[in-house]
């Protein structure tokens, strides 16, 4: 059976879902957006490199209270507004937050627009690390 959390310290939902749903140790985490935990209408930060680092915390953020970090990342979605602009700006604030040789799998594209005016918002699959 699925289990369907929400994760206390997340940002507030911008519509109906859960932060996350975990099955067989997969865990798929809802796409976040650059907004700030507990200040859901606070402007958003300016330019997609405090964007896209805000959406990384908000991951990690859900990633904590499940037990996981960003190295339990397999695959990363990400979606950008202004894909041409920010896909290079994005790209260096994105691979800050995994060591170099962890990259996720990923797919980036250009969308028209994002919940909240966002300029970027990321989703992800982890794995929970099975016992050896």
């Amino acid at each position: 059976m699925p289990l369907f959390h929400n994760i206390d310290d997340a940002p507030e939902h911008v519509a109906p879902f859960s932060h996350a749903v975990e099955a067989e140790g997969w865990v798929i985490l809802t796409g976040q957006m650059p907004t700030r935990p507990g200040t859901p209408d606070a402007p958003l930060p300016e330019g997609i490199e405090a964007q896209t680092r805000q959406v990384m915390v908000n991951l990690e953020t859900v990633l904590k209270g499940l037990s996981l970090d960003l190295g339990d990342v397999v695959q990363c979605r990400c979606f950008l507004t202004a894909f041409e602009r920010d896909y290079a700006a994005f790209n260096e604030a994105y691979k800050a937050f995994f060591a170099s040789d962890r990259l996720p799998a990923r797919t980036t594209v250009g969308v028209t627009a994002l919940a909240v005016g966002a300029l970027v918002e990321i989703d992800c699959i982890a794995r929970r690390r099975q016992p050896a």
